[in-house]
């Protein structure tokens, strides 16, 4: 079953909510941002031990495993960026082909305890670099590749809408603020 990969430029979500999973990244504010991420992660340690977590609901369409592979590595790679926002002066992001890393991984197949497991500690390390972030560091830049450029505010509004957005699309529950 081969996915389509998703080609479309998310960046949009800094200016509007969105229209799928209800997420506006306006709505909170950075200080909120570690506890939304360790909010999120345990709501994926709940999906991951589902019995038919490895199970395709269509054609075409990742299965909840796949999906929890692929937040534990948005985490990881996030908190990666988020380093070189720190340390280094406006730097390029390296690219990320998330479907080739989900077919290389062999997403489908890992055990699912193992990527809840995974999923936590990404999360953990993320949330605790947000929170250690200072009010002088939220302006610093990076960009992507593709032109895309954020301050470390902007990356993290763009970066949590991700994990709540994949959420929504196992749950099929919109985010709602607390």
């Amino acid at each position: 079953m081969t996915i389509v990969p998703d080609t479309k430029d998310w960046t949009w979500v800094l200016g509007r909510p969105c229209p799928e999973c209800g997420f506006d990244t306006s709505s909170f504010g950075p200080a909120e941002l570690p506890a939304m991420i360790r909010a999120n992660a345990a709501a994926w340690q709940d999906v991951l031990r589902a019995a038919d977590v490895a199970g395709r609901p269509a054609p075409g369409t990742w299965s909840p495993l796949e999906y929890g592979c692929h937040v534990r590595d948005v985490l990881r790679l996030y908190d990666y960026r988020l380093t070189l926002m720190l340390t280094e002066d406006d730097p390029l992001y390296p690219n990320w082909d998330q479907d080739e890393t989900a077919i290389a991984d062999r997403y489908g197949e890992q055990d699912p305890a193992a990527v809840a497991a995974g999923l936590a500690e990404a999360a953990e390390a993320i949330a605790s670099r947000f929170a250690a972030v200072t009010s002088d560091q939220w302006p610093r830049k990076g960009r992507r590749s593709d032109g895309a450029q954020f301050t470390i505010e902007t990356f993290a509004r763009y970066f949590i809408h991700d994990p709540v957005h994949h959420l929504y699309d196992v749950t099929g529950q919109r985010h709602s603020p607390s």
